[in-house]
């Protein structure tokens, strides 16, 4: 049921402009972190503000077992040398079949997108939250 309430939250966002470094707790634009920690919000679970602090809070899932609802964490070509958290630039939700919800500069608004083949390379961790 949560999974699905936090589905339809980030699914009612498409559309909504990506700001780097968007505010907490609104919205009317976001950067994937503060999207992500919106649309959990909303669901009565709290998320820390970026990417590499919510990789540290669910539990850690193999990339096979991958569900609905899971956080999705990627580097990035910035952040692709660096190590441990440092590493994490980006975060989805995945919504299945091979889809993820999330916001980007390169999409500049809340979009659905193909997890394969570049987001799947540049995935480094997939946490469940509930």
């Amino acid at each position: 049921m949560l999974t699905n309430n936090v589905i339809q939250s980030g699914l009612q966002q498409l559309g909504k402009p990506y700001v780097f470094n968007a505010p907490p707790f609104q919205a009317n634009s976001f950067d994937c972190s503060s999207f992500i920690q919106y649309i959990f919000q909303v669901n009565g679970v709290s998320l820390p503000r970026n990417s590499r602090q919510q990789y540290l809070a669910g539990k850690m899932i193999n990339s096979q077992n991958i569900k609905q609802g899971d956080l999705l964490f990627f580097t990035t070509r910035s952040r692709k040398q660096k190590k441990g958290l440092e590493k994490i630039g980006h975060v989805a939700l995945y919504l299945g079949n091979g889809r993820i919800l999330h916001t980007y500069p390169k999409g500049k608004k809340v979009t659905i997108s193909a997890l394969e083949p570049y987001w799947k390379k540049m995935m480094v961790g997939v946490k469940r939250i509930y």
